[in-house]
């Protein structure tokens, strides 16, 4: 599947409704968020099949990093079925993000019972 740029609102909230999905909140301007791009094209490869990943540059999108309480980048967050499960802040190793993953797709990740988003 590789990572997909959400290019709008609508689009976020379509990609967010079904599934596990990982959407990386980053800026152009972020280093951190540069050193994690390869991390994340990693992660896209082992979970190609079971997780939908997408980017959004929050400086394209301020209403929804405003909306979505994204007060730092990198963020990750992870949504199951449009909820939101996990939240990730700051340059993280391959295997904290291969661990929530795999928790989301277990059903046992942090926040499960969290309100959905859409």
């Amino acid at each position: 599947m590789g990572v997909k740029t959400i290019k709008s609102k609508k689009e976020f909230y379509r990609s967010i409704g079904q599934g596990v999905v990982l959407v990386n909140f980053h800026a152009p301007w972020c280093a951190p968020c540069r050193l994690l791009e390869p991390i994340i094209d990693k992660i896209a490869s082992t979970f190609k099949d079971r997780v939908f990943i997408h980017g959004l540059n929050v400086d394209e999108h301020e209403d929804l990093a405003l909306n979505l309480e994204i007060h730092h980048v990198p963020t990750l967050i992870i949504f199951k079925e449009g909820r939101e499960v996990e939240r990730i802040i700051g340059l993280q190793e391959e295997i904290v993000l291969s661990e929530a993953l795999n928790r989301a797709l277990e059903g046992s990740a942090a926040t499960s019972d969290s309100n959905p988003i859409i």
